[in-house]
């Protein structure tokens, strides 16, 4: 459970309706997005402690807005309404983020990562054998984390195909992608 799906619902709503309620739910998320983005990349224990001093206000007064607007609304029943009680019913889930620097505080990095593989599902039926998909899961892998360090993907596998044969494989973690990040000439467009 994160921010980004409580906040998809919100979005939706404020589309469809133009929702000033909806709005504001968004602005009160944007406001939690921003200090995440300030913090990037900090340490976990400093994270921590900017999340406790700066978002936990900023979620307290949400859950209080929530709680307090959801009474009021006329329709029990509207999308709004489903809304609010989702976030609300989600909220441990939703903080659990405020109280451990590791954690992200959505998982659309782990989305985006994935995409490519709920985009080929259907494929993955024809791989052949067992072996044949936990292979084409390992080139994923390889192409997954070869992104994560912001290298090319298809110049991180010539590289590593070129090399591989002649490569002791007692050393075969040199080639991994997080120890190729410094050697590589070819990266990712920022």
């Amino acid at each position: 459970m994160d921010k980004a799906h409580v906040r998809r619902k919100f979005y939706d709503i404020h589309v469809s309706l133009a929702s000033p309620i909806a709005l504001e739910a968004l602005e009160r998320i944007g406001r939690l997005y921003k200090i995440e983005e300030e913090i990037r990349g900090h340490p976990p224990a400093e994270r921590q402690a900017l999340r406790q001093a700066r978002a936990g206000p900023e979620l307290e007064s949400l859950h209080e807005w929530l709680s307090k607007t959801v009474t009021a609304l006329s329709s029990k029943k509207s999308e709004l309404a489903k809304a609010i009680r989702y976030a609300l019913s989600n909220w441990v889930a939703l903080t659990r983020y405020r109280d451990d620097g590791r954690l992200e505080a959505d998982n659309n990095a782990a989305e985006r990562a994935l995409r490519c593989v709920a985009l080929g599902r259907k494929n993955w039926l024809f791989a052949g054998s067992d072996d044949g998909g936990e292979r084409t899961a390992a080139i994923y892998t390889l192409i997954g984390t070869a992104k994560l360090n912001d290298l090319n993907p298809e110049s991180y596998l010539r590289h590593v195909l070129e090399r591989i044969a002649d490569h002791p494989i007692n050393r075969i973690d040199e080639l991994l992608p997080w120890n190729l990040v410094a050697k590589m000439p070819v990266r990712i467009a920022a």
